[in-house]
């Protein structure tokens, strides 16, 4: 596979992690009042949709709004950075593989989306384009004692709160999601998993400054054009 031209994740620190993203796993509607807030049912087992790697950017270099496709919302999510080759894995297997944790964005064409879903089409052409998936710089694990239980995210869209939420209210906690997609595809080092949104979604506009954070170890910064 040809990987030259494929996004690599980087940490706090700067440095690049040491393998390219192949692909972005998501998780559908993981809080229960994100799913209500669009009239959506309740997940009994996970929800996964894929973004290609063409749809990563970095948040710090700011968001182009695509043109001519409607609202853009954000979703914001904790990002989890795979690094090693996970198949058929148990939760601990799936916990010890966890290079780095982040933020980032499920930007999503709702318009579109919400024209596919009344037909009944797959939500590729509103999550996968180029640019739909911002995403902000991890915090490297090692050495770190991390409670995935209980982990903290706070977005902003100048200056005021459009969502937070915990790993606490997730209905599957990441454990249990990286552990359960491993028996349907293989994740690669390097593959990011973002892993639901809690309530609060919404458009962006141009001129929006953004504020990701999760807990005290990242924080990042982001304008939308």
């Amino acid at each position: 596979m040809r990987t030259e031209h494929l996004p690599v994740a980087r940490f706090v620190s700067g440095e690049a992690f040491d393998a390219p993203i192949s692909k972005v796993v998501c998780v559908g509607r993981n809080y229960a009042a994100h799913a209500r807030e669009l009239g959506n049912a309740v997940p009994d087992q996970p929800i996964y949709f894929i973004k290609p790697a063409s749809s990563v950017t970095w948040l710090e270099a700011g968001i182009d709004l695509p043109a001519g496709l409607g609202s853009v919302h954000h979703e914001a999510e904790i990002a989890v950075l795979i690094g090693e080759t996970l198949s058929g894995a148990s939760e601990e297997e799936a916990v010890g593989a966890i290079a780095g944790l982040g933020v980032g964005l499920d930007l999503t064409l709702r318009d579109v989306q919400g024209d596919l879903k009344a037909k009944g089409h797959p939500w590729e052409r509103a999550k996968g384009m180029d640019g739909l998936c911002p995403l902000g710089p991890f915090a490297s694990l090692a050495g770190r004692e991390v409670d995935l239980g209980d982990l903290h995210i706070r977005f902003a869209i100048n200056g005021q709160i459009r969502q937070q939420g915990s790993s606490a209210q997730m209905l599957f906690p990441i454990a249990t999601l990286l552990a359960d997609m491993s028996h349907l595809f293989t994740l690669y080092p390097g593959d990011v998993v973002l892993t639901g949104t809690p309530e609060g979604v919404g458009p962006l506009a141009a001129g929006d400054e953004l504020e990701l954070t999760l807990e005290n170890w990242v924080t990042v910064r982001s304008s939308v054009r």
